[in-house]
């Protein structure tokens, strides 16, 4: 399930971004670097740019000034089909509310993020297949979303994000629709992702997430990096 990055190998390089909304600064100024392997928790109050952050890094917006890098592709100069392209073969997306399709089945959710980048349609099944049974929802393949847990749906949506053999995961508050059991299966789940060498990088207010599933802390606060802090992870 890992990417195929090398440990140690910068994957995010933020330089001075600065995201401007008319008269909001969003981000004002943000470096950051994050290496293969690692896995980091953005943290703050609501409106201090965590999630202005993360879709710099997706590739969902553009700075106003400075550069996004990620796994050597300055962002900044990709046109819209490169963004596009970047975005289902270099990340994986795990997003608070699943965004899984209602009208397809577990496993076509999964398989269908392969599809879209050119994976044959048989290929893409047996690897989504695959996925599903590692995160050990397989018996659930041919179930739709609105009929499975929201345990279950996260798991869809990480086996999704995983599809592509991404650089990096990006979790937008993964836990934050689910119930506590169901949240403590998501945190496992990507602690184990991020021990076996999936680079990890989580948005969240949720300090149990971070203390669980990350080994470094940025806290961000009115668009800026105000403190990097290692943790020791819970067990």
């Amino acid at each position: 399930m890992t990417s195929e990055d090398s440990t140690g190998q910068v994957v995010v390089r933020l330089d001075a971004v600065r995201k401007e909304y008319g008269d909001t600064t969003a981000l004002d100024g943000v470096s950051l670097e994050i290496l293969s392997g690692e896995a980091v928790a953005v943290m703050g109050p609501s409106g201090c740019g965590k999630s202005t952050m993360l879709n710099m890094i997706a590739g969902l917006d553009r700075p106003t000034s400075g550069s996004v890098t990620v796994h050597g592709d300055e962002l900044g100069r990709l046109g819209e089909t490169g963004l596009a392209l970047f975005r289902r073969k270099r990340i994986g997306m795990i997003f608070q509310f699943f965004n899984l399709l209602d009208d397809l089945p577990a496993l076509d959710n999964v398989a269908l993020a392969g599809q879209l980048t050119g994976t044959p349609a048989r290929q893409a099944r047996r690897r989504a297949l695959e996925l599903l049974d590692e995160l050990g929802i397989a018996d659930r393949r041919n179930i739709y979303p609105s009929a499975l847990s929201g345990g279950e749906r996260q798991r869809v949506a990480v086996a999704r994000a995983l599809m592509n053999r991404p650089a990096l995961l990006l979790a937008d508050e993964p836990t934050g629709a689910l119930d506590s059991s169901a949240g403590e299966q998501v945190m496992d789940l990507l602690l184990d992702l991020n021990q076996i060498g999936q680079t990890l990088l989580l948005v969240t207010h949720d300090q149990r997430l971070a203390t669980r599933c990350a080994s470094r802390v940025v806290d961000l606060a009115d668009g800026r990096v105000v403190g990097e802090r290692a943790l020791e992870r819970a067990v």
